[in-house]
């Protein structure tokens, strides 16, 4: 009976022990990345469903199949950069998990484990991930869905039939579960150049000159040449049909695509700029040159910032611009009623983009409490030398500090760009009534206040984000550390 017992206690042991990565930092928020994916894309999917079964069955608007279409292709957009925001985090998010396991998948290969293996593990673990913030999201979102439609139904005064449960809404969880599995894959590159004798190192990210990828570096470049040469040609095509838009937001795919792939290239001097500016006591150089030492965990941390401000800065300069452009086509003021009607239609995609913003700052909080966990023995180290608890969690305070400004400011100047592209490219050519004038050329349009939440937005998401990477880093005792 014992030998029974035991026969059926080993299979639990076993599927415990094989998912106890699960539990490693890091995991979690990436199943949190997935399911806020997850959720947002099956939510908007059925929402779409169900604004157009509302449209064909007004009998005022009459079956608005276009303006049906219109909400559709938008909704296939915002999710497509939710999705390309949490596919950049997870591959991340796995790459820094990858650094702290260095010396284990090390031990492996001296013990004859390929590195193939290594990272088809590593890309596994990713797609169980992806499924379990997947199928989450799914079941979330419908609910919610579920829960907005019965609300909205009384208040549009009329039957809508239109069934929210539907197997379009699989589509994004699918999707979600695919991109996760190939950011891991992604994520898990560096496990092809670990040797068997780092076994007998530490844990810690490559330096500035083991970063270095020429080939990368030319792909980045390349991409970031023929995004900006397309998106000034949108411009330019702007002013003679709408249908620059079309190009100038290939411009701005490819431009930004670039911008990320070469992070480690463009963040470390900007990171050097903002350093300069806390000033010249110990802590505060500590902490920028940790931003510095370590550029992949520093531009992993920060591209993840650029995105969110870049995004909503973007469809804020873009209304602003918008109404420049359409002020200055017809000769006058812009009226109040259109005024209104943009700014409303602005605040519904920041709100919507917003969804990136927090994707991004949950990988940014990820990141810092990861880095701060494989980065135990550097602290201790510091401890051991003299800095007090206070010290050091002022250096990973300032550190997150110096990450978050750079990365803001620059998603700033960023948005700024895009948006006024964006308008400029789209009605740049129309004429509007009464002085009709054609073609229009203004000046970026800044929406100050919107500049300024999104400034204390990212403020109080750095000190968010560094709560709990501070109290890691002062609670093991220095000897402890050092003895890792």
């Amino acid at each position: 009976m014992t030998a029974i017992a035991e026969q059926v206690r080993m299979p639990r042991a076993s599927i415990s022990a094989r998912l106890a990565w699960l539990r490693e930092r890091g995991m979690g928020a990436s199943i949190l990345v997935a399911a806020i994916s997850s959720g947002f894309g099956v939510l908007l999917i059925a929402v779409t469903g169900y604004i157009g079964a509302w449209l064909r069955a007004d009998p005022y608007i009459g079956g608005g199949d276009t303006v049906a279409a219109v909400v559709g292709i938008l909704t296939v957009l915002l999710a497509g950069v939710a999705v390309y925001v949490a596919a950049i985090v997870t591959a991340n998010t796995f790459a820094t998990i990858v650094a702290g396991r260095t010396r284990r998948i090390a031990l492996m290969r001296l013990i004859g484990a390929s590195a193939r293996s290594q990272r088809t593990e590593i890309a596994g673990q990713g797609l169980i991930v992806g499924a379990l913030g997947a199928f989450t999201g799914l079941v979330l979102g419908t609910l919610a869905a579920a829960a907005l439609a019965e609300w909205v139904a009384p208040a549009l005064g009329m039957t809508v039939e239109h069934s929210v449960v539907e197997p379009a809404l699989v589509l994004p969880a699918a999707i979600v579960v695919l991109t996760t599995w190939a950011a891991a894959w992604i994520g898990s590159r560096r496990v092809l150049a670990v040797t068997p004798l780092e076994a007998l190192g530490g844990s810690v990210e490559r330096s500035r000159d083991e970063v270095a990828r020429p080939a990368r570096r030319v792909v980045a470049i390349s991409l970031f040449v023929v995004g900006a040469a397309l998106l000034a040609l949108g411009i330019l095509a702007g002013l003679v049909s709408p249908a620059g838009i079309i190009v100038a937001f290939c411009g701005g795919l490819f431009s930004f695509t670039g911008l990320a792939l070469g992070a480690t290239l463009v963040m470390p001097p900007l990171l050097r700029l903002t350093g300069r500016l806390f000033g010249r006591s110990a802590t505060s150089r500590l902490a920028a040159e940790n931003a510095l030492r370590y550029p992949e965990r520093s531009s992993r941390m920060a591209i993840g910032v650029v995105m969110g401000v870049t995004l909503v800065t973007m469809f804020a300069v873009a209304s602003e611009s918008v109404k420049l452009v359409i002020a200055s086509s017809s000769g006058g003021e812009l009226p109040a009623e259109m005024a209104t009607l943009l700014d409303s239609f602005a605040a519904v995609m920041m709100a919507l983009v917003g969804v990136s913003a927090v994707i991004a700052a949950v990988g940014l909080v990820n990141l810092l409490t990861i880095g701060v966990v494989q980065r135990r023995r550097e602290l201790g180290l510091l401890r051991a030398l003299g800095l007090t608890s206070r010290q050091v969690r002022r250096v990973v305070l300032l550190e997150a500090a110096h990450v978050t400004i750079t990365a803001v400011v620059f998603g700033l100047v960023l948005g700024i760009a895009y948006g006024w592209a964006a308008a400029q490219s789209l009605l740049g050519s129309v004429p509007i009534p009464p002085l009709w004038m054609s073609p229009t050329f203004v000046l970026p349009g800044i929406p100050w206040l919107a500049v300024g939440v999104i400034v204390i937005a990212t403020a109080t998401l750095t000190l968010v984000a560094a709560v709990v990477p501070t109290r890691l880093a002062t609670r093991v005792a220095p000897v402890e550390a050092l003895a890792e």
